[in-house]
Parts: structure tokens; sequence; C-alpha cells
């Protein structure tokens, strides 16, 4: 690679250093912090064959170079007269570029990501229970009914699912005190008192008014219902906030053992007396106001209201408006006997298998591999649920594919709307959501999922066949123009010691032997190497790996790893080339000439190091199994970001095909990718 020329066609697509307010970098891209986006020449950076992608993310535009590259390519822009800042800069920076709203809704997608996971688990247990408990599923009585020895195992699944649902307040208010800068664990003891036992159950509060149980506390005069906030969202992070703002402002008051011992103390006191006199009523009335409204726009708005919707959902997951939806899903579902339960999850459902539709037809229109690649992949990604590869790695960058989606979302979304399928729990939006949907409404809601694909696909299939052909051209064309350079790593000629004969020039100048370099032993045509795994823990497919660059496959190829333990070995034998301080990452070339990108959690290089311990330096020599990196699983968690571990093959453009196996456990050592070499 030709850094040089790299950072000058980035400094020149971006509008040159003027235009770049701060810069960073982490293992794989560029981090940029962009005055003006509208400026950029996303073409040019599109065909760099060095550039491997291009993405907008938390206010920064990310260009993934790729490992090794990255770091040199970034020193060549700070030559050139670009601000240099760290990683938490450039997001503190990227943070005040965006506006007031923009803000609000990270802060809300910042809380709540970290907490899906166990909503989301929760979701698919309790959809798993439905399913056996319901009648005139597969018949006219329920699974429990017709084989009642599974009564017991699905009360046990219906008992776990319900704990993330029934102690929300605790989570959120873990996660929303840590994203707002206070003690979590005063967080999470603040929402177990709000769900408290001693309290009348939320979802019992009317019939305790009606029928006189209600019990009421009498302070400052006022007289305040014992009633928790089970299932409630906007006043735990009201409270959440005042938490943090509280006991921020007693350790500035208070120093030493005296900070130790009151500040907890006093923040637990004045908070807790807020939520249940002041903010938690008050809250309670606003939320409600807002999932009654909600119900009310999308009752009376009718097939067009839904319509509307499923042409605005996918432009809301660009946007990332998206992760704040669960605020106010999860009232909707958590009473389900008053609000049918949420239309949310099946207009979601319907764009993102609209989308994964559009990606699919792509493929079927495209004859270059590496992007039918792409769009394969990404296309069954968001047909389960994860819509970003298919959406930023595809659509979005031949645009009409995107819109096109929007059509196959639109008309699902009014079918949605016209039979009010409702879902009763969260769940994977896509093609299994089936299973949280209420099971009365499963029938219509496969309905207006095939009524979605066809009409995507079919769009975007005739659209690309007729005026879209063009930009399907313009991919084809450049893949065959950049076959038929070799790239400079291809040519590298060595030093000769011997040379049998010298050919006389017919000019009387000395003939250059150049010999060609000896092919590494994984790119010998026939050959096929395999590579083991550097960790234990759950292989995941690279596509659904919670970041578009790593998902794209832009970064490289390969799997990802969910650790069950915190130490990466090597898989092999070979050469440590990239090795960080933060220990978020560590790339390595094996003797066979494999080069490696393991990358510990996702965004984790923000962490500075804190929980990571490095062994190897770059240069170093090691042996399969030696010990590369020790991480905390936990520190990495409750900093609120994924464990989820790429390992990827980032040559793979010299190799003809790089295999994985199917999502199994594995430990350190077991058999992980098989690398094939290019034929002659």
């Amino acid at each position: 690679m030709d850094h040089g020329r790299v950072a000058q066609t980035v400094l020149a697509a971006v509008g040159g250093a003027d235009n770049i307010s701060a810069a960073a970098h982490c293992a794989t891209r560029l981090r940029l912090v962009l005055v003006d986006e509208s400026v950029i020449d996303q073409a040019a950076l599109d065909n760099d064959p060095d550039i491997k992608g291009t993405f907008a993310a938390g206010g920064m535009f990310q260009i993934i170079v790729g490992p090794g590259d990255v770091n040199i390519v970034y020193d060549k822009l700070i030559g050139s007269g670009v601000h240099e800042v760290s990683k938490d800069e450039a997001k503190t920076v990227a943070a005040q570029k965006q506006n007031p709203f923009s803000r609000f809704i990270k802060t809300i997608a910042d809380i709540f990501v970290p907490v899906l996971p166990a909503l989301i688990a929760g979701g698919l247990m309790m959809s798993l229970n439905n399913v056996l408990t319901a009648p005139d599923l597969f018949g006219p009585k329920s699974v429990i009914e017709m084989a009642p020895w599974v009564e017991d195992y699905a009360a046990m699944i219906q008992l776990i699912s319900s704990a993330a649902f029934a102690f929300l307040p605790v989570l959120i208010g873990f996660s929303a005190v840590k994203r707002f800068g206070g003690n979590p664990y005063l967080g999470a003891a603040m929402g177990a008192a709000m769900v408290s036992s001693d309290l009348v159950n939320a979802y019992s509060m009317v019939e305790a008014v009606e029928n006189g149980t209600m019990q009421y506390w009498h302070v400052f005069g006022l007289e305040v219902a014992q009633v928790g906030y089970q299932g409630q969202v906007i006043p735990v992070l009201c409270v959440a906030w005042i938490l943090a703002t509280v006991e921020k402002r007693f350790h500035k008051w208070f120093k030493g053992t005296t900070d130790f011992l009151l500040s907890p103390l006093l923040t637990m006191i004045v908070t807790g007396f807020l939520a249940f006199v002041i903010v938690g009523p008050a809250m309670r009335i606003v939320a409600s106001g807002i999932t009654d409204g909600l119900l009310w726009v999308y009752s009376h708005g009718g097939p067009l209201g839904g319509l509307i919707f499923g042409l605005l959902y996918s432009p809301i997951v660009v946007t990332g408006l998206h992760q704040s939806f669960p605020a106010i899903e999860l009232p909707l579902i958590n009473d389900v006997a008053t609000t049918g339960g949420s239309f949310i999850f099946p207009i979601a459902s319907m764009a993102n298998v609209a989308q994964g539709a559009a990606a699919l037809a792509v493929f079927f229109l495209v004859r270059d591999a590496k992007f039918r690649g792409l769009a394969g992949a990404s296309s069954a990604s968001a047909l389960f649920g994860i819509t970003e590869p298919a959406i930023f790695g595809v659509n979005l960058r031949l645009k009409w594919p995107f819109f096109c989606g929007l059509v196959g979302a639109g008309v699902g979304s009014t079918l949605i709307a016209l039979f009010d399928v409702r879902s009763q729990s969260l769940g994977a939006a896509g093609v299994i959501g089936f299973i949280a949907i209420i099971p009365e409404h499963i029938p219509m809601f496969f309905v207006s999922m095939i009524a979605s694909f066809v009409c995507a696909f079919l769009a975007t299939w005739l659209f690309g066949r007729s005026r879209g052909k063009a930009s399907i051209d313009a991919i084809n064309n450049s893949a065959l123009g950049a076959a038929v350079e070799p790239s400079a790593e291809e040519l590298v000629p060595e030093p000769v010691e011997a040379i049998a004969s010298v050919d006389t020039l017919s000019d009387g100048g000395v003939a250059t032997a150049v010999v060609a370099k000896k092919k590494d032993p994984a790119m010998i045509p026939g050959t096929v190497t395999e590579i083991r795994s550097p960790l234990h823990g759950m292989v995941v497919p690279l596509e659904e790996v919670p970041d578009p660059g790593f998902a794209s496959g832009a970064v490289g190829k390969g799997v990802a790893i969910d650790p069950a333990e915190g130490t990466v070995f090597a898989p092999e034998d070979g050469k440590v080339t990239m090795a960080f301080k933060t220990g978020h990452a560590i790339g390595l070339t094996t003797d066979s000439g494999v080069e490696l990108l393991i990358h510990i959690g996702i965004d984790t290089v923000n962490m500075e190091g804190k929980g990571f311990h490095v062994h190897v330096a770059k240069g170093d020599t090691v042996t399969a199994g030696t010990p590369l990196i020790s991480f905390d699983i936990d520190a990495i968690i409750a900093a609120g970001y994924s464990t989820i571990t790429p390992v990827l093959v980032t040559n793979h453009r010299r190799f003809a095909q790089i295999d994985s196996d199917a999502a199994h456990e594995v430990v350190a050592g077991d058999h992980l990718l098989t690398v094939s070499a290019k034929p002659e």
C-alpha cells in the first residue's frame, strides 16, 4: 500500500484539512470529525482499492483502512496539517457537533444497548412459553394440554423469562446511572426500591384504587400512593439522572472518609424522596400520556399510519433513533391486556425483511464476487433482524435498493396495521420474529412479511435491470479493472545471491535479474490451511457482529467469538505484527502467510487499556498456544461494550476462500477457519 497516496486520497475526498476538526484512529479505521459531511467525495473513497469501506457513526466519519496500515496513513494525515486528538477527545468533539436531539437519542441508545441482550433473551423465552401455552396454534388445545409433562418446563421458562421485565427498573437504573456518570450500583439499588415487594404492583394499581386497598404515605403534607414502577422506563430514567447529578454534587462537597460514608447515604435519601414523592408520579403520567398518544395515532391512523411508520422505520435505523424505541415499546408489551401489545416490533420486522430482500436482489444482479458475497451475507443478516450490514454495506452504497426496500416495508406495514398484528414480547425483528407475535396474529404476520419481501425484491430487481443498470455495471466493471493490475504485494523483488547467466543488453547496459518472491505456504495452489481458535467461547457469524465495519467483511473475512474466558492465545506459529498498548486488538502473521487480526470486543479501544494486559510486543515470534492478551470480560460488559471478538483474515484477497463452521462452542486450539489458496 502507498500510504502517502491513500492519505492524500482521504484528505481530498473529505474536503481537505480545514474540513477535519478532529482525527483519531483505532486498530482498523480512521475516525474523522468533519465540519461539513456534505462535501465528501464518496465515489473517490469507494474506488480506492486500499480503502475497504466507510460509514458514519456517533458523529464521526469512519474510513476502514486495515490493521498495520491505518496508523501509517494516520501519521501521513497528521503530517498534512490535520488536527490530532485522542479517541476520547474525538468522541467529545463529535458529540458537541451533534444537535441536542441527536445527543439525547444517543444517550438513550447508550443506556439501552447494554440492557437489550437481557430483554431479548427474556422476550424470546417468553415467546417460547407462549408457543407452548397458546391454544389453537397446533390444534384446539395448547402444547401443555396435549403433553402435560411439558407444563413444568413451560412454567420454569416463564419464570426466567419474566425476570428482566419484572425488574426492568433495576437494569435501567444500573445502565442509566453509569451513563450519567454516577455509581451504577446506587442506580441498581434505587431501581430495586422502585419495584419493592412492599409496594403495590404497578399492574394492580387500578384494581387497588378501585377496591380501596391502596396504601399511602403522608409526607411533606402530601398523600403519596405506595405503588411500584414495574415495566416503567421514563420515571426510572429521570430518577437515574437525578441520582447521578446529586451524587456528583456530594462528591464535590465531601472529601476522604466523609465522602465515602455520607455521599452514598445522602444521595439515596434525597433521590429516594424525590423519586417517590415528585418525579415518579409525574413521570408516570407523562409516560402513560406518550403511550396512550402513540396508541391513539396508530389506532386511528389505520393502514395509513402503518404505511407511514413502515416507510420511515429504515431511515430511522440509519439515524440510530431506533435505539430509543425500547423506552416506548416496553410499556406496550408489559401491559398487553390494556394496550393490545406492541405494533413497533411487527413493523420493524417488515422493514428489516424488506431491506434484506433488496440486498438479496442486488446479490443476483451483480457479478463482482466481492460485492456478491457482501450482498448475500448482509441479506441473510437482515432477514434475521440485523440490518446494518445490508443498509450501510449494500443498499445505501447503491442508494436505489434502499428506497426499493422502503416500498416493500410500506406494503408490509400497511397490512400489519390493516390486520392489527401485535407482538407480546421483544425478539429478533425478522423472519424468526413470529415467536414474539401474539399467537392468533402469526398467520397474518407471515402474510405481511411475504408481501414485504416480494415487493422489495421485485422493485429492486426491476429497477436494477432498467434505470439502476448503470450502477450495477459500474460495480462489475470496477471489479474487472481491479483484476487486471496485479498488486505490488504479488511481485516483490528479492536479492539474488548467484546468477547463472546474465543477458547482454544491446545498448551495453547491465541486465537486472529479478526473481519473483517465493509464495508463502498457504498461498501455494491447492493448499488448504486450517486456523485454530485463539480463545474459548461461542462462534458468532461475522455478519452478526454489532459493527458495520466488521459485519460487512470490509476489514477482513472470518468469524467472531463471544468469549467465555479472558485470554487470547496465539492460534498458530507466527510473528506479532501489531500490538496496541490498549490491548484491544492484536495482529499476527502465521508462518504459513495468513495475516490475522483479533479484535477483542467492539469499540473497546475507548477503555484505554483498562481491563487488558498485553503479554507480547510487536515483532515477537510466538508459537501456537502462547498467551497474547488477557482481558477482563466483566470490565468490558460493565463499561457498556460488546465482548464479541472478530477473528479475521485481513489478507483474504490473496486467497480463494475463507470458510468457517456453523455457530458452535470452541476452546483455544480447536479448528476455527479454513483458508483455501487460489488456483493457478
